[in-house]
């Protein structure tokens, strides 16, 4: 997407991102930081911080902690934010919260008590905005903050847009709601924009944009030319993501074994949490005992993203078993640091990856067909290289952060009435690009 914008004024806006900063939460960072670059200021609020275990270890975290200001819990100072903001309201803005409220999808008691905790949320937030200034919220998630931010809007008038990260069903009750009342919104596949346009009909916002999640392909590159695997030493596959079985790292492990059983000296360096309570760790590490490659197969944990970069770099192979991927930012970020991958064509991974081309595809639960595609890419040197190059070429061609801080800026710069709609965002829509 064009950066011509950068000359363009830029607005005050803000994110709203449950538990910030966690450790997955690089990605709003960088596009905070795109976002900057065309001229927008940016704050940040969060519902709650994240839990111990699931905090940021980035180098930003700190940072990323003092800006951050948290609606909860509800002070004394919020408590009066909110009384006035809803004198504010009057009877008009106050009937457009009753509206809103009714036409709610709020099944459950539970729903129902938080839709009335994020009125109180969103009250909140709507005299935070006031006082800073802050123009636009843009919430990174669809479940309860964007009731926060919905209900915001029907009390104040601030306006709001949405990115979506994942299907529609990871997020709740009340999607309608949320989403007829927003400026424009983000999806990030072109699957899930179908999804979408389906289930949402007659209840999407003006403007529909597709823009992945993307990676900091300046941060992301090689400080030296791939080097394939040359026979000598470990063969090293690198993998990053939470420890969760939707994440098939067990599959991952049974690769591995495979690998090793061609007679291939193979070392898995996984970076990431175990976000169950750590028993899928232990199991993860028990089948590696079982299989016989325990010595083979090594846990970070959580990990920087300086970390990640230099796991990259080391490394021959990246490789993702998931039963189930939105897009895959790890994905991304090895094809645009030039590492060969191997990952499953789960969810909306084809839209990233270009089986020989820029990478391997193989179906989820299916680990002899994942040992097969790295021992390809241990086997053969010029695949190696070619997969090398396409990744890298395919992050610059449309899956940086820039793309998604445009999306937001251009889209921003419409709902107030600063621009006309920007062609090229419009055939991005169209054409799924």
């Amino acid at each position: 997407m064009a950066s011509s914008s950068s000359t363009n004024a830029g607005s005050s806006i803000a994110y709203l991102i449950p538990e910030f900063p966690g450790q997955t939460h690089a990605f709003f960072w960088r596009e905070r930081a795109r976002l900057h670059r065309l001229g927008d200021r940016v704050a940040i609020f969060t519902t709650g911080k994240p839990p111990e275990e699931l905090r940021a270890r980035h180098a930003w975290a700190e940072e990323a902690e003092a800006l951050t200001r948290h609606l909860t819990p509800l002070d004394a100072r919020a408590l009066r934010d909110i009384a006035s903001e809803l004198r504010r309201a009057g009877r008009e803005g106050l009937a457009r919260v009753a509206r809103a409220m009714a036409a709610s999808e709020a099944p459950t008691p539970m729903d129902r008590v938080k839709l009335g905790g994020a009125l109180l949320l969103g009250a909140r937030l709507a005299a935070e905005a006031r006082r800073e200034g802050i123009t636009h919220v843009h919430v990174h998630s669809c479940a309860n903050s964007a009731n926060v931010a919905m209900l915001a809007n029907r009390l104040s008038g601030l306006s709001y847009s949405l990115t979506l990260h994942n299907p529609l069903d990871c997020y709740g009750p009340n999607q309608p709601e949320k989403w007829r009342h927003a400026a424009f919104a983000i999806v990030i596949t072109r699957a899930i924009r179908d999804e979408v346009e389906e289930e949402l009909a007659g209840a999407l916002p003006p403007r529909l944009f597709i823009a992945p999640m993307g990676v900091d392909e300046e941060a992301f590159c090689r400080e030296a030319a791939y080097e394939p695997y040359a026979g000598e030493g470990p063969f090293r596959v690198f993998s990053c993501s939470r420890l969760n079985p939707v994440k098939a790292v067990d599959d991952l492990v049974r690769a591995i074994a495979g690998v090793a059983e061609a007679g291939v000296d193979v070392e898995l360096r996984i970076a990431g949490a175990d976000d169950v309570g750590g028993q899928y760790q232990a199991q993860v590490e028990a089948l590696a005992k079982e299989l016989g490659v325990a010595d083979r197969v090594h846990l970070l944990g959580s990990v920087s993203e300086d970390v990640v970069l230099g796991e990259l770099r080391r490394s021959h192979a990246f490789a993702l078993a998931s039963l189930a991927e939105p897009l895959g930012v790890a994905i991304a970020e090895a094809m645009a640091v030039e590492v060969p991958v191997v990952v499953t064509d789960a969810g909306g991974v084809p839209e990233l990856v270009t089986h020989e081309e820029s990478g391997l595809m193989v179906p989820p639960r299916a680990p002899e067909r994942m040992a097969e595609g790295l021992l390809r890419v241990a086997r053969e040197p010029e695949l190696a290289r070619k997969l090398s190059r396409g990744g890298r070429e395919t992050v610059l061609r449309g899956f940086h952060s820039g793309v998604s801080a445009e999306a937001i800026h251009e889209g921003v710069k419409e709902a107030l009435g600063g621009g006309a709609p920007r062609a090229d965002l419009r055939r991005a829509r169209a054409a799924g690009e």
